[in-house]
């Protein structure tokens, strides 16, 4: 991972050859034809010309898209592919949901293990970010496995906020945690020193949700 600023690549670039002197020196060798490429650039500017990667002499593919730990992270952050994907997975088990003959309580533990982990995984890194229309997508789910289950399950909105309250005191208890720095309590002691957004996009996103999370839990 490396950073771009001001169009100057060359911090990204070095990064990547520090990662390709570390692989020799320990006689690791890098696949290239598995290895990809992704930008990311959120401004609204025209696309810029960035210069080609290479390693060991091979120009390595850069995509548009990339899927890690599940979750389909695109070069404008925007996170519609990521939740049509989950909302389809989902709506594939709401079929084994239907064709069970149990009671509610099993119905309900049906869902939480088979359907909500589907619509909820990583859910603090992208449902903040992600679009009005997305949300309900996903959100429509969860009401048909409520008609199904007879049951009122939680709506994901509350679930991501208790997610970011959980992480967040995770890391407050973690002192070696790369994050912990960002966690300080004002003079009174009882609330978290929030940070200083400037676009909309930081402001939705996991470290000033978790702030006010953790203050307005305390």
């Amino acid at each position: 991972m490396g950073l771009i600023s001001d169009n100057d690549e060359r911090a990204y670039l070095e990064e990547i050859k520090h990662l390709e002197n570390w692989c020799q020196e320990n006689k690791l060798l890098l696949n290239v034809s598995k290895t990809k490429e992704l930008i990311v650039d959120c401004s609204k500017k025209q696309e810029r010309d960035y210069q080609p990667v290479r390693i060991s002499g091979t120009t390595v593919e850069r995509v548009d898209s990339f899927t890690y730990l599940g979750v389909h992270i695109s070069q404008d952050l925007s996170w519609s592919r990521n939740t049509n994907s989950l909302a389809k997975k989902a709506r594939q088990r709401l079929y084994h949901l239907r064709r069970l003959r149990l009671p509610s309580k099993v119905l309900r533990n049906f869902y939480t293990c088979t359907i909500e982990s589907i619509l909820t995984g990583n859910i603090t890194v992208w449902f903040g970010n992600s679009t009005k229309q997305d949300r309900k997508a996903l959100q429509r789910v969860v009401r048909s496995a409520e008609r199904i289950t007879h049951t009122e399950l939680p709506d994901l909105q509350s679930v991501y906020y208790k997610r970011c309250q959980t992480k967040a005191r995770r890391i407050v208890k973690d002192p070696p945690h790369p994050n912990n720095r960002f966690f300080s309590l004002l003079r009174s002691g009882k609330r978290f020193r929030s940070l200083k957004t400037k676009t909309e996009r930081l402001k939705r996103s996991f470290f000033p949700q978790a702030f006010q999370a953790l203050n307005q839990g305390n």
